[in-house]
């Protein structure tokens, strides 16, 4: 990659960190496929604020829900069997949640409790849902990645209308992970991690996507993963495999360079904090929450 002006490198600081009595020491189903039987006692990700500034994180081995208030305090939300991964808000009080194990659910952030959105297609389970955003107008994009990779490019990007119709968009993606919209709504973003890539994907006024192509290439041991678009229209990736979040311009070159701790796995991040200027990150091998101040405002997250 050839850049006229390197990125701006910065470090990401510690916001906040699960308590020890949340550990869990055991070994998990989900750890054993995913991070080769490795001592796992959480694993962060999606990362979502609600109206009073709030973070939300899952810790998908564990099938667990976390709140963090503003002064860093942790609480548990809920705890079912599943493996929670990507969430955004259905509205005011209630997340949907891309689940691994059991497809889209929705939980009540008051009560705890999770019911399923949408746990099959046509009576057929899903690969294994991981990531989601809405658009303007409540259509809902998400991701079906399972166990997919260069193996097995078989990975889906499905779009759930309003009115109960699910499309599928794409169905040839080698890993499809996090999803994330442009300020006007007329392109995808879809990072695809064992492809070390993400993919832009048009989106037609008749509902179709044509012409998607190839966005901004990565490198290392796994590519990107949660994304996020400022009101600039600059892309942010996370990128567990170098510990990186990636702010790009719109040619795709690195423009900034926020790094985690060594042995950091940066996996999903969302914009918070007043006129959501701070960006919030999931560090998940170590069980913790990153932050950086930028120099524009996340994006506005649509909901249904």
């Amino acid at each position: 990659m050839f850049l006229i002006q390197p990125p701006h490198v910065r470090e990401l600081n510690l916001f906040s960190a699960m308590p020890d009595h949340f550990r869990r020491p055991d070994r998990s189903a989900w750890a054993d496929a995913n991070r080769g039987g490795a001592p796992t006692d959480s694993f962060l990700e999606g990362p979502v604020f609600d109206d009073a500034g709030n973070l939300y994180v899952t810790d998908i081995p564990w099938g667990r829900i976390f709140r963090i208030d503003t002064q860093g305090d942790w609480s548990l939300v809920a705890e079912y069997d599943g493996e929670p991964n990507g969430m955004k808000f259905l509205d005011a009080t209630t997340l949907l949640v891309t689940d691994y194990k059991n497809g889209l659910m929705q939980v009540d952030v008051g009560s705890g409790r999770v019911t399923p959105f949408l746990a099959r297609r046509n009576s057929e389970r899903f690969k294994g849902v991981n990531d989601l955003v809405f658009d303007a107008a409540g259509n809902l994009y998400f991701t079906d990645q399972g166990q997919t990779g260069l193996h097995d490019p078989t990975g889906r990007l499905y779009r759930l209308g309003r009115d109960g119709r699910l499309d599928l968009l794409l169905g040839n993606i080698p890993s499809p992970n996090g999803v994330a919209l442009s300020p006007d709504g007329k392109v995808l973003y879809l990072a695809v991690t064992r492809g070390n890539c993400v993919w832009r994907v048009p989106l037609l006024p008749d509902g179709s996507v044509s012409k998607v192509g190839q966005f901004f290439t990565s490198y290392g041991p796994s590519g990107p993963d949660g994304l996020a678009v400022d009101a600039q229209g600059r892309l942010l990736i996370a990128n567990p495999g170098l510990g990186y979040v990636w702010v790009l311009n719109g040619r795709a070159e690195p423009v900034q360079v926020l790094c985690g701790p060594s042995g950091a796995s940066i996996t999903n991040l969302a914009f918070g904090g007043p006129e959501r200027r701070t960006l919030f990150v999931t560090d998940s091998t170590h069980g913790q929450v990153l932050r950086a101040e930028m120099d524009a405002s996340g994006l506005q997250l649509a909901r249904r």
